[in-house]
């Protein structure tokens, strides 16, 4: 039988060279792993690439951002290429070993790794990638609330539809393009509707003592459309989204994956990070039927087009926090540091996306010394 070839060897020469022409990789215990394509999605990421000294790994750390999960470390192995030639680690470490130690806690939590594993520490994998997932999920039973949960770098196919395939993938600015026109058309529409006096509240119930709903009120009818939205949109992340499908019924399994569960899978596959404008308009249908049959039909539009500026703003915000790069310090930083902690470590709590607001009346809020630096 032909022998299994091993990890292929880097020397100090070779990593630095390749370091050089802007590749980032980090090395622990001597296994080496090649960031260059994640480094930029992760929280401080870009700084922490330009930081980096060009010749020597270890420098580009001067202090881990924050604890690392058992998933971050998994998600880690993923970018593992090989080990760095005995003897040679040596000079990484000769140069700052403080900064050599950071590099192993930064991954590793401390977490000792034998110098002879080779072995990838991904969990086996339970399902076909050579084939569309949407139907070996709910196979998985039990299993797959812990397999759901455990991400990986790498694109999913639902449907062996092409049609169906296509359908349920967009790219972001597919949803900006489709949604503001309907947007500002509906504004014109409802401002320029109670521009004609009359629209009254309560006038199904009584015509003595209904309300006027003056065009003045349009900017705070649509700001409430907003606010609704962003509730909304916590509640079903929360509730439908991040339900736990029994592990006896194949259908809710299927049915989890297809509306959340493959995000949490793959949380940087492009092409699924948006809502696609099709199965959108479904959703967006039945929620304009609601406000229709709660309020009067200008009202209800009003509110329904300011809710549907609040969903194209989440769509927007939700694919910035995964491909977004922003400033450290930053409002949106703080946002992407806490998204990624719901993604990796604290699947039950962080469910605000746009605004953490309502992680706080729930009480869902990811703690804060989760963020804060070790010592």
């Amino acid at each position: 039988a032909m022998a299994t070839a091993g990890p292929r060897s880097f020397s100090a020469a070779e990593v630095r060279a390749r370091c050089a022409q802007g590749a980032c990789l980090v090395s622990c215990h001597r296994r080496l792993y090649d960031l260059s394509g994640f480094v930029r999605l992760h929280p401080g990421g870009e700084q922490l690439l330009r930081r980096r000294a060009g010749t020597d790994v270890s420098a580009a750390l001067d202090g881990p951002p924050h604890r690392h999960s058992a998933n971050a470390r998994r998600w880690l192995e993923q970018y593992y290429v090989g080990e760095i030639e005995p003897g040679d680690e040596q000079g990484f470490a000769a140069r700052n070993p403080a900064a050599a130690a950071q590099l192993c806690a930064w991954y590793w939590d401390g977490l000792w790794v034998p110098q002879h594993y080779n072995r990838c520490l991904l969990p086996q994998d339970l399902v076909d990638w050579q084939k569309p997932l949407l139907w070996q999920v709910g196979y998985l039973g039990e299993k797959y609330d812990e397999w759901v949960h455990q991400p990986v770098d790498r694109p999913i196919r639902l449907f062996h539809s092409d049609f169906l395939e296509f359908l349920s993938k967009t790219a972001w600015y597919v949803v900006f393009m489709v949604w503001t026109p309907v947007v500002l058309y509906l504004s014109w529409v409802s401002y320029t509707s109670l521009a004609q006096g009359n629209t009254r509240l309560f006038s199904s119930f009584t015509t003595e003592y209904s309300i006027p709903v003056h065009k003045y009120y349009f900017p705070f009818i649509f700001l409430l459309g907003m606010i609704l939205w962003s509730l909304l949109e916590y509640l079903i992340h929360r509730f439908v989204f991040h339900m736990k499908p029994p592990a006896s019924n194949y259908y809710l399994i299927t049915l989890h994956f297809l509306l959340h569960g493959q995000h949490h899978k793959s949380p940087f596959d492009s092409s699924r990070l948006v809502f696609p404008p099709v199965p959108a308009s479904l959703a967006i249908g039945f929620f304009y039927g609601v406000l229709r049959l709660l309020l009067p039909e200008v009202l209800g539009l009003s509110v329904f087009v300011g809710g549907l500026c609040g969903y194209v703003i989440y769509d927007m915000m939700h694919y910035y926090l995964h491909y977004g790069s922003p400033k450290k310090g930053t409002y949106l930083y703080g946002l992407k540091a806490y998204h990624v902690k719901h993604h990796f470590e604290h699947q039950k709590s962080g469910f605000g996306i746009s605004t953490r607001f309502w992680d706080y009346p729930f009480r869902t809020l990811i703690p804060e010394e989760t963020f804060k630096k070790e010592d």
